[in-house]
């Protein structure tokens, strides 16, 4: 039998290291060749390490979150023949069990040392106070460094007996009080509280997301804009070609139409369909529109993207987005599909809500964010009617976009969804 090291291979585009986001297998597990051992995250995409051997598995190195370079242990196998790991390389684990084997040393005979005493048996515990609610027009009394511990465990103050001066609840007060389960005993029947506190490593998808919000709202100064959109006159047309459409055309959403109009804009709002190096001090003003498409994701939120949109009409765009963000969800995405964004558009559907201050998916300059649609009383003409209105929510940074600039970027955009016919005209 012969000993082999799996190592994390070069994953390739400069990644030097990369994230264990799932273990597929354990200690003492028989595994075949190309049989998935681990998977792991780059800044790229999330990729299946395959064993190139078949052994059976003694140990693995490398917790889920970790980061660990390229090159670097993660599984060790025993395999059929020499393997690829010397004598010299053998695991520490096995230099222990070999260690546990060994005879004990001989000691000279000495006289037998007298019996350690007994330790004394415990003091029996006090009695704690029973629990006792004050009534509900006392307030408790406590120091505030008592107020802030109970505070940050959840427990109210009214429910726990004070033995200090004038009944203050001191600290030992509140551990004899979360010792002695008072949390359930003095709840209302059928409501205990809750104090316990789960911790949840972040690690895999939801750790990249964290941790380029926070790299985005730390380096770009955000600029938020939000306007009123009269989406009837464009609910009206995608409804009627949604009645209208054939066979194999997918179902229009709002998002093509937002789609189209961004396009439209480009050549008058270069500025606005941009990736910002801010390192090199070099903005990329792209001529070509590249959406990414916020998607939520069983794993967390992605932005695949739809390419050259400039090109597309508002079937193709529809299907496009179909294809991409079902390919996000599906976890069949490549990496073309999840790079390369100009600009995005984010939009929670239903649950969009009156208003949003979305964050700018770096290094772009510029999200969209519709909201949700809802039918409200308008004057028009000095009459009172009922449209269909919308609030768009919109981020920009402002080292790129001057307020102005964002400003007319929105009108221009509400004119093009507002009279929808200009999305299909070659002047707008």
């Amino acid at each position: 039998m012969g000993r082999y090291l799996f190592r994390l291979p070069d994953i390739g585009e400069g990644v030097a290291e990369a994230e264990i986001v799932a273990w597929h297998i354990k200690v003492g597990d028989r595994i075949e060749e190309d049989q998935t051992l681990v998977d792991v995250m780059t800044d790229k995409a999330t990729v299946d390490m395959t064993s190139p051997v078949s052994g059976v598995v003694t140990a693995t190195h490398g917790e889920l979150g970790q980061l660990v370079p390229v090159g670097s242990t993660l599984v060790e196998l025993d395999v059929e023949g020499d393997g690829n790991a010397g004598a010299e390389s053998a695991p520490a684990h096995a230099s222990a069990a070999s260690a546990s084997l060994k005879q004990p040393e001989l000691t000279p005979n000495l006289p037998p040392a007298a019996p350690e005493p007994k330790p004394a048996p415990p003091p029996p515990a006090a009695k704690r106070p029973d629990i006792i609610a004050r009534p509900a027009d006392e307030a408790p009394i406590a120091a505030p460094a008592t107020r802030r511990r109970a505070f940050e465990l959840g427990v109210p103050l009214q429910f726990v007996p004070g033995t200090g001066p004038g009944g203050r609840i001191t600290p030992e007060d509140l551990d004899a009080y979360l010792g002695s389960g008072g949390d359930a005993r003095s709840a209302p029947a059928g409501a205990a509280q809750r104090i316990a506190v789960n911790e949840i490593k972040i690690i895999g998808l939801r750790r990249r997301i964290a941790e380029r919000m926070q790299d985005a709202k730390r380096r770009i100064p955000h600029f938020s804009y939000v306007e009123e959109f009269d989406m009837t006159e464009i609910e009206a047309l995608r409804q009627d070609l949604n009645d209208g459409r054939g066979d194999g055309r997918p179902k229009l959403t709002l998002l093509p139409f937002f789609m189209r109009a961004i396009a439209r804009l480009q050549p008058e709002f270069p500025h606005v369909n941009a990736r910002y190096d801010d390192e090199a001090g070099v903005l990329r003003a792209h001529e070509g529109v590249h959406i990414g498409i916020a998607t939520q994701t069983p794993g967390g939120l992605m932005v695949p993207v739809v390419r050259h949109v400039e090109a597309l009409d508002i079937w193709a765009c529809a299907s496009e987005l179909t294809r991409v963000t079902t390919a996000a969800r599906d976890g069949s995405a490549t990496r073309e599909d999840l790079s390369g964004s100009t600009i995005t558009l984010t939009s929670l559907g239903p649950l969009g809500g009156i208003a949003a201050t979305p964050v700018i998916n770096s290094p772009e300059v510029a999200i969209i964010g519709p909201n949700k649609l809802a039918d409200r009383p308008v004057v028009r003409n000095g009459q009172i009617v009922v449209r269909t209105l919308m609030n768009l929510s919109s981020s920009f940074d402002h080292r790129i976009v001057d307020g102005h600039d964002a400003a007319r970027f929105v009108q221009r955009l509400k004119r093009l969804v507002e009279r929808p016919a200009l999305l299909f005209m070659d002047q707008g």
